[in-house]
């Protein structure tokens, strides 16, 4: 079974990319290793996947050393209209798994051309390659962030999402409507996954849990928004990996479009999250209280008993224990 994933030098892209490998799938990784974030993590993950960094040419696979035969990696554009289908015409995959995406919403209140080029019409064009080379399955990501503000909790994906409070929510909801329209209009099966505030070893940069670590660690102090008073699903990567691999192993076509919550369903309060890295670094975290970001959410919440059913999801690593894994990784990788 072939199968491309975007967003493989991302955080989840590249922990996805590891675990498909060991399952025996034939991967394909695509990135355009933006500068959002600190490049040399992205080419450290890639790295770990045996793709050397100064092999890396535009537009051109490169073969892993690791996984030879197995694994290999494009840097290339999801706006790239030329080089895109021709990758999807030579590979023929059965499966994409599109987690491309320009990500953050902070950013997205300066930079929102970013997020139409990848969100949107770099979705548009995954869509269009999946039409013409018959891909038979999609899944790509959404995000708890087009649950807005809403004040049902836990978020279910029956309610209505049409209140985003950021252009990163609002590109994250077209991205399953045009899903909708492809699964519709031409056979595709489309999975949607929206999910709630992952975190792990390899995670982003721009996240609490990288911040937050990375600060007290170097004694520097904290931004501890909305006064702390904010509550979030966090959600350890293996139980999200998990999850992914659970939709990827199943045969079934017969729901052409499919929407799902991914999370741990078991909100935490920001300040007890801190206290949490608190005891998993030994060190005190300086606090300084911020007053609410625009386009942050007050909490975060995800029912998660329909990805139960349908799929068997069952995550079962608590903030403890991922906190921990995350605070030993962030220490090797940088030597603290």
């Amino acid at each position: 079974m072939k199968i491309l994933v975007t967003g493989a030098a991302g955080f989840i892209g590249y922990h996805l990319c590891k675990k498909m490998l060991a399952e025996g799938y034939q991967v394909v990784g695509l990135d355009n290793i933006n500068d959002y974030y600190d490049i040399n993590l992205k080419y450290s993950r890639l790295e770990d996947l045996g793709i050397d960094r100064h092999q890396i040419t535009e537009n051109k696979l490169t073969e892993s050393t690791l996984y030879s035969g197995a694994f290999s990696f494009i840097k290339l554009n999801l706006e790239d209209k030329e080089h895109l289908p021709k990758l999807f015409e030579q590979y023929r995959f059965d499966c994409v798994i599109n987690l491309a995406a320009q990500a953050g919403v902070r950013y997205s209140l300066e930079n929102p051309m970013a997020y139409v080029d990848s969100n949107i019409v770099g979705f548009v064009n995954i869509l269009e390659a999946c039409r013409h080379y018959k891909v038979s399955k999609l899944l790509y990501a959404s995000s708890s962030s087009v649950y807005g503000n809403s004040v049902e909790v836990p978020f279910s994906t029956t309610q209505s999402v049409d209140n985003p409070i950021s252009l990163y929510a609002a590109t994250k909801k077209s991205n399953e409507l045009m899903a909708y329209t492809y699964s519709h209009l031409y056979d595709i099966q489309t999975i949607g996954l929206r999910f709630f505030t992952v975190y792990g070893p390899w995670g982003r940069p721009d996240m609490a849990m990288f911040l937050f670590t990375d600060a007290i660690l170097n004694n520097r102090p904290i931004k501890v928004f909305n006064n702390g008073d904010l509550s979030r699903d966090f959600t350890y990567i293996d139980d999200i990996i998990q999850g992914i691999n659970l939709i990827v192993e199943d045969k079934n076509q017969d729901e052409k479009y499919q929407l799902f919550n991914i999370g741990n369903s078991k909100p935490v309060q920001l300040l007890k999250f801190i206290e949490e890295i608190e005891k998993a670094t030994g060190k005190q975290a300086q606090k300084i209280m911020m007053p609410m970001q625009p386009g942050d959410v007050n909490q975060t919440w995800a029912d998660v008993d329909s990805l139960k059913e349908r799929y068997g999801y069952n995550p079962d690593f608590s903030v403890k224990e991922g906190v921990q894994h995350f605070v030993e990784w962030y220490k090797g990788y940088y030597n603290v």
